[in-house]
């Protein structure tokens, strides 16, 4: 019999989507880490939906029987302890599911941005009526830092409506889905150029802090960021800094270096500041999904075929 363990955020959270299963398989969910510590020993999978805590690590057997760990995430970031990485254990990802609802999230930023729909809303909030020229995006020109399958899936929907798309990844490349993809050296070159930011990257050592003092420095006054990777790409002092100083027009934020953001956090006071709560991608049955995708998977996995979303541990 094949042992999966669940690895979930609250006690009382399940994974829906997995009744796909054999009767071969027993499914187990954890929450909490004496729990945790003492399944993780025996399990031949792991499934893990925490994704954002040290818990996992924490936890690691010394001799692991598990032969393969899926994230119901597109981030493995948390996942890349020395442990996991050193080992031979497979590791799988989410990637793909979330990829259209984050391009239409963008979308929806961008336009609020150009529609000025913050001060439309203000302005209804007061009753006043005043009229106002916006921006057209056709033609306005985007640079996607990030050219994986959810920056890709940006630039897509980002160019339907007219927009120039360029893209940053760690090599420059050609790609169909990308006016031009220039490597992660040339950042600070083709910032300047953009009327919007939008990071996708993953968080990695390379990506850590990426968007610093020097990077908003370079960015056009009249440029918007919108953040739908990971909150530690960008230095959070730097960006209040950029935003009072008038260096950025705004940002839209979906992901922050300290989650929840709390209450008291001076990001919450900025006008020209959208901010969601690391949702961008999630929409109504994301849950389901995330488990029918690693049903599938695991079809695969007992057939002896290669799995999908392979990641590259190193």
């Amino acid at each position: 019999m094949t042992r999966i363990l669940v690895l979930v955020a609250e006690a009382d959270e399940q994974l829906p989507g997995l009744d796909g299963l054999p009767d071969t398989v027993q499914v187990q969910t954890v929450s909490a880490e004496d729990e945790l510590r003492a399944a993780l020993p025996d399990a031949d999978i792991l499934v893990v939906t925490d994704f954002r805590t040290g818990l996992l690590e924490r936890c690691w057997p010394d001799e692991p029987k598990l032969c393969w760990v899926h994230a119901t995430s597109a981030g493995v970031d948390a996942l890349l302890f020395p442990a996991l990485v050193d080992s031979p254990i497979m590791l799988t990802n989410a990637r793909g599911l979330f990829d259209r609802g984050i391009a239409e999230y963008v979308l929806g930023a961008v336009l609020m941005f150009a529609k000025d729909t913050h001060g439309n809303l203000r302005l209804q909030a007061e009753r006043r009526w005043q009229h106002r020229d916006t921006e057209l995006i056709e033609q306005r020109h985007v640079l996607v830092v990030g050219a994986g399958s959810i920056g890709a899936q940006v630039a897509r929907l980002l160019s339907a409506v007219g927009m120039q798309v360029r893209g940053v990844a760690s090599k420059a490349r050609e790609d169909d889905d990308f006016v031009e993809v220039v490597g992660q050296e040339s950042l600070h070159d083709a910032l300047p150029a953009a009327d919007f930011v939008v990071i996708t990257a993953p968080l990695n050592e390379a990506t850590e802090g990426m968007f610093d003092r020097q990077a908003f420095a370079a960015m056009k006054s009249t440029a918007r960021l919108i953040n739908v990777g990971r909150g530690p790409v960008v230095q959070t002092d730097a960006l209040l800094n950029a935003l009072e100083q008038g260096e950025i027009a705004g940002a839209a934020l979906d992901v922050f270096e300290e989650e929840p953001l709390p209450p008291e956090h001076p990001l919450w006071a900025q006008p020209q500041v959208m901010m969601s709560a690391h949702m961008a991608g999630d929409f109504i049955g994301w849950q389901r999904a995330l488990g029918e995708q690693f049903v599938a998977n695991f079809q695969r996995w007992q057939a002896g075929e290669a799995l999908f979303n392979q990641v590259k541990k190193r």
